[in-house]
């Protein structure tokens, strides 16, 4: 593939990648990713997506009203997600991602057609404290592994009966927690070095566009939609992920 058709395909897939998440709060790594790991290896894409993902993160986390409850309740997930990320690291080394995605992609798959089917999963406020340290853990293990952090981490949010722009924010909170840590990560296994910034930095540019015109969508559909679209996205993504699985 030449330079030229390669520069139009990552801005297509960005800029998708970005109205996804500005509907759904999640999606722009994993579709950047997916998509661009089929025409360049798969860690230089995640090193391309890591400035637009981190920097829409900041965007999603500090754009909606509650950004202070939200700390409050998911400080301690947080911390789980910075101890379970460099753990996560650790195991890139040592296991195959595309099987590792593929087992994250069977439990999405699980969750989006029981979501579909109305069955709801609900946890109490008295268990959030050590519930939300124990995800956070098992969050920043799946995110330094795989790159990916919506099992649990996403799923767990989506149980605690958040509206939609609360759920938006906090999954935003996440997200930035999980991809400075995924950086810090890729970084120490020597994943981003200078050469890779420039293209980043360049990404970040459809993703915005792509955001901005995703969170104009998320602000017309009403909240039983928004529902049902997050729960398909869960398995459309499921059965991705599961699609590019190897053993």
């Amino acid at each position: 593939m030449d330079l030229t058709t390669l520069f139009i395909l990552a801005a297509v897939v960005l800029t998708i990648g970005g109205a996804v998440k500005g509907v759904m709060g999640l999606g722009l790594p994993t579709i950047t990713v997916g998509v661009l790991g089929l025409v360049m290896p798969p860690m230089q894409a995640a090193a391309i997506a890591v400035i637009p993902t981190f920097v829409t993160n900041i965007w999603q986390t500090f754009a909606g009203p509650s950004l202070g409850a939200i700390l409050r309740r998911f400080w301690l997930m947080q911390l789980g997600i910075l101890g379970g990320t460099w753990l996560g690291g650790e195991l890139l080394a040592r296991t195959n991602p595309a099987q590792a995605k593929g087992y994250l992609g069977m439990a999405l798959i699980a969750y989006g057609v029981l979501g579909l089917k109305r069955v709801h999963f609900h946890i109490s406020p008295g268990k959030e404290t050590w519930l939300g340290l124990l995800m956070g853990l098992a969050t920043g293990i799946a995110n330094g592994a795989t790159g990916l952090f919506v099992v649990p981490g996403g799923l767990y949010m989506q149980s605690l009966d958040l509206d939609k722009d609360d759920l938006v924010q906090a999954l935003g909170l996440t997200a930035l927690v999980a991809s400075f840590a995924l950086g810090i990560v890729l970084w120490h296994h020597g994943m981003m070095g200078s050469e890779i910034a420039i293209p980043s930095a360049v990404a970040l540019v459809p993703a915005t566009i792509g955001m901005i015109l995703g969170q104009k969508v998320r602000a017309r559909i009403s909240q039983d939609l928004f529902r049902r679209c997050f729960f398909a996205a869960m398995l459309a993504l499921g059965l991705y992920l599961v699609s590019r699985m190897t053993f």
